[in-house]
């Protein structure tokens, strides 16, 4: 498969070098052009026509979101990805009515925006080799129904990222629930902690988010000496 044709448009220059450096570490993809303005972008969308859009919201000429609008009424096969500081909950409704495959808060790092392309690559790769659909393609399809495995956003997590209390971080959440619904049997902090590179009192912190937010069972066991210990487990498992 031939590499994905990408274009950058950010105000900020050296958030821009930072977003080519990073595009050029990932393979699969080739940024074709780099905008600071919204006219400039539109303009290289034109006449690039590139697969996938890397947009910031905020410029000093208007919004993202009025190019999205734009690429939308036009018809246009170019997918976009929101990487933005833009916290604000109807923004992300917005973004989410105009399309967006992700939507990404700042500050981006490295990980997160390599999660997205490759997550990316998988969707149109899939989109690719289908003759016809079942419910079961669409659901594996459709960007705001993939699981988020180590850290870009997905659509179906945007929200719930901007609403996550101080100190719980989406990327440690989810891997905390892909590692408590995989073992299956009650697992300890401690035990969650080793096997996210965390530390108990990280792992502990997390899980009782879950628990508060009645994803994850805790219950006590006990053991021949000491305190009883927490274990949590799936509701349900």
């Amino acid at each position: 498969m031939k590499d994905v044709k990408v274009v950058i448009a950010e105000d900020d220059p050296q958030i821009a070098e930072i977003q080519r450096r990073f595009i050029d570490r990932i393979d699969g993809f080739e940024l074709v052009g780099i905008a600071h303005g919204l006219k400039e972008a539109e303009d290289l969308l034109d006449v690039l026509k590139p697969e996938l859009l890397l947009l910031d919201i905020q410029f000093p000429s208007g919004s993202g979101l009025e190019l999205l609008r734009k690429l939308r009424s036009q018809n246009s096969s170019t997918d976009v990805i929101l990487i933005t500081a833009a916290k604000e909950v109807n923004t992300l409704k917005e973004a989410l009515h105009g399309g967006v495959f992700y939507y990404i808060l700042k500050p981006l790092v490295f990980e997160r925006l390599q999660e997205a392309l490759k997550n990316y690559l998988k969707h149109i790769e899939k989109l690719r080799a289908m003759e016809s659909l079942a419910q079961s393609d669409v659901d594996t399809v459709l960007p705001q129904r993939t699981v988020n495995e180590s850290g870009s956003i997905p659509v179906k997590n945007a929200m719930e990222s901007i609403r996550l209390p101080k100190g719980i971080d989406s990327l440690t959440l989810d891997r905390i629930r892909e590692v408590v619904i995989k073992k299956g049997n009650p697992l300890s902090a401690e035990e969650v902690g080793i096997l996210i590179g965390a530390s108990r009192t990280t792992a502990r912190r997390y899980l009782e988010y879950l628990v508060s937010n009645g994803e994850v069972q805790a219950e006590a066991a006990y053991g021949t000496v000491g305190r009883p210990e927490r274990r949590y487990r799936v509701l349900g498992s």
